[in-house]
């Protein structure tokens, strides 16, 4: 089956690669062309584990290839798929769908045989029947369909999501589409993904409503870890023991300095504007966003307090170990380390940061925060180290030596990665989240 994937972002590119090595014939397409000559040229612009591997075996293959040419590219394609960005909207937070409905406009017009128009990207409740009333009122002749297919890929682990997915979630209003899309995912039916078709809003909603409900959890163990310090308790003991309950699950249990990324807060703020929109207010969510907003404020003061306090704290130097939202990305967006290095600056204290590969988008949203090569050459002369990403290269490191490097022995855990006793025999003062 040919596919056309409109977008080569982080969703387009994994999602056209994965498709590609199923066997389908994909072309990846975006206007930016020079981000389709590094791809030709096999430099991936964002990092993902495997993907250039995956991107390079496919294209050697002759199945993927990559595009500024929507015209050329969508001839022939019986499933065309819209992977472009929808950000918050600048002012209102609504989900900014220009790029969405520039991209129907252009397919309408070059649409020469029959195909399903996919809507890859998170989009609001009732954008497909937009996108399907920009083609039908361009009046083409030509038989088409329009789907919602959402994505669920965890930034760090999407080649794995695609291929072995907890479910794929289909929204379609006729057999037809029903009958492609069963084509286009065929060759996960050997490990029987389970697919659930569904109406287009339903589909369109599903995606908003999982990661909605994924941030709750998030923000409630971080509340939970919060009462745990007050009142003697250990965050860890507590979340396996609800996480055990198989109606509630471990996952997305783990307390630490608030959700980031480009789904959580991009997509509770988009489900929060529909509802108000239809006058159907989302209480728990909106209390959602407004905690794991002030939370990574929160995780600015836990710093200072552990300098000594405000005054204290002037001019000290902290190490930043972290900076994206969560390991095995490069992804900046809305990152707790972005807010804990602005309340750090706002109290005079100097910070210098380490990121095995966010530096390079880090370091325009922090001006003045000096990026090292290393976490032992961000460590040495602090006085005070703070562990806010949970790389694998953080999960083991000499407590020894942060003590001998370190001016200060603090260590500041925003994930607790380390034992409290760990990091006492190694003469260090520990602080954690959601533990005495």
């Amino acid at each position: 089956m040919k596919i056309a994937m409109v977008g080569s972002g982080y969703v387009g590119l994994v999602s056209g690669a994965c498709f590609a090595d199923f066997g389908h014939d994909v072309v990846c397409i975006d206007k930016d062309a020079s981000k389709i000559d590094r791809l030709k040229a096999g430099v991936m612009p964002i990092y993902e584990p495997g993907l250039a591997e995956l991107v390079a075996a496919n294209v050697k293959s002759g199945r993927l290839s990559f595009s500024t040419d929507l015209a050329s590219a969508i001839g022939g394609a019986q499933a065309i798929f819209i992977a472009v960005g929808t950000p918050s909207r600048r002012g209102d937070g609504h989900a900014d769908l220009s790029f969405v409905y520039a991209v129907a406009d252009e397919v309408a017009a070059q649409l020469t045989g029959p195909a399903v128009v996919v809507t890859k990207s998170t989009v609001p409740v009732g954008t497909g029947d937009e996108v399907e009333r920009i083609i039908r009122d361009s009046g083409t002749a030509v038989r088409f369909a329009v789907v919602s297919n959402p994505e669920f890929l965890r930034e760090g682990a999407a080649i794995s999501d695609f291929k072995r997915p907890d479910r794929i979630v289909i929204g379609a209003e006729d057999e037809w589409a029903r009958g492609v899309m069963r084509e286009v995912y065929r060759p996960l039916f050997l490990n029987r993904a389970p697919i659930l078709f569904t109406s287009r809003r339903s589909s369109e909603l599903i995606k908003y409503a999982a990661n909605a409900f994924l941030a709750t959890k998030i923000t409630f163990i971080n509340e939970i870890a919060d009462l745990c310090e007050k009142v003697g308790g250990d965050v860890q003991d507590v979340s396996r023991g609800i996480g055990l309950d198989n109606r509630i699950g471990a996952k997305f249990l783990h307390a630490g300095p608030g959700y980031g990324g480009s789904c959580f807060p991009k997509d509770t703020l988009a489900l929060l504007k529909t509802a108000e929109d239809y006058d159907s207010p989302l209480r728990i969510v909106e209390s959602v966003v407004k905690v794991n907003d002030s939370r990574k404020r929160a995780m600015g003061r836990k710093v200072i307090e552990a300098l000594g306090g405000q005054d204290a704290a002037r001019g000290k130097k902290v190490a930043l170990l972290g900076l994206t939202f969560k390991p095995n990305t490069d992804d900046m967006r809305d990152a707790p380390s972005i807010a804990i290095a602005q309340a750090l600056a706002d109290a005079g204290v100097n910070v210098a940061a380490y990121d095995p590969e966010g530096m390079e988008l880090a370091a325009p949203l922090m001006p003045g925060v000096t990026m090292t090569t290393g976490a032992y050459a961000a460590i040495e002369e602090a006085d005070a180290v703070v562990l806010v990403t949970e790389w694998d290269a953080f999960r083991a490191l000499d407590l020894a030596r942060v003590r001998e490097l370190a001016r200060a022995p603090v260590l500041v855990d925003l994930r607790n990665v380390y034992e409290p006793s760990d990091a006492a025999a190694a003469g260090l003062t520990y602080t954690s989240i959601g533990r005495a």
